[in-house]
């Protein structure tokens, strides 16, 4: 458990599935929390990857706390993703631990690319316990070089908000695509579109803009609409 000037973090161990075993998890928790955000990490790195560390570290500025977890071949080191039942479970066991450690809090949902889709799969099954929205940064609609929409056709069955965080520039997701798909799920999709980002959220130089400006973006947009739709803080 480690105490800094903004936040509280706190390691937390849980079981995966039987199968599996069990997996790291760190909870976030900022003094003034309005809301818990349970954030999975991408295809290609675990929740320590800098990207995520940032994210979680700019959204305490903001009054959201943040439970990141590994699914578990990230745990053990492996590069290939779990089958998506295993990835499937991994989400809702992660929910559950989040849940019972939110007390008062909100729960939201999501992640980062893979993680978000998992979680929105998930969602689409059956209702998170406890969560009230879901936030997709970077959703991969499709993969690079193979437009598409079929990874979108679940979202259908999501019932709660769902938030899209999507760059301009991103090759998973080409915007032509998305917008319409966000159109079908009505009031419940919102799209935020970061000009000149890519599936990294990384900017060009000649953009005017750097990462960690991104990074802030991202953090205040989700901080600021989870507190509209969910009339909190």
């Amino acid at each position: 458990m480690k105490t800094t000037a903004r936040a509280l973090s706190t390691p937390v161990r849980f079981r995966a599935t039987e199968r599996a075993g069990e997996v790291s998890g760190l909870l976030l928790l900022p003094r003034d929390a309005r809301c818990l955000l349970v954030l999975a990490h991408g295809a290609g790195a675990g929740m320590h990857h800098p990207f995520l560390d940032a994210m979680a570290s700019h959204l305490t500025e903001h009054g959201v706390a943040t439970f990141r977890y590994q699914f578990p071949y990230s745990e053990h080191g492996s590069g290939r993703p779990d089958p998506r039942p295993v990835l499937l479970a991994t989400v809702r066991s992660a929910v559950t631990v989040a849940l019972e450690r939110a007390g008062d809090l909100p729960l939201v949902a999501g992640g980062k690319s893979m993680g978000g889709r998992m979680t929105s799969l998930a969602a689409a099954e059956s209702a998170l316990p406890g969560v009230r929205a879901l936030v997709f940064v970077g959703f991969p609609l499709h993969p690079a070089g193979t437009p598409g929409v079929e990874r979108a056709e679940h979202l259908a069955r999501v019932t709660v908000p769902m938030l899209f965080l999507q760059g301009t520039r991103d090759a998973l997701a080409e915007l032509d695509l998305l917008r319409p798909v966000c159109d079908r799920l009505g009031a419940l999709a919102t799209l935020h579109v970061v000009e000149g980002a890519d599936h990294s959220f990384h900017v060009l130089k000649r953009s005017g803009s750097t990462d960690h400006d991104v990074l802030r973006e991202l953090a205040a947009t989700t901080a600021s609409w989870v507190s509209k739709r969910l009339a909190v803080g």
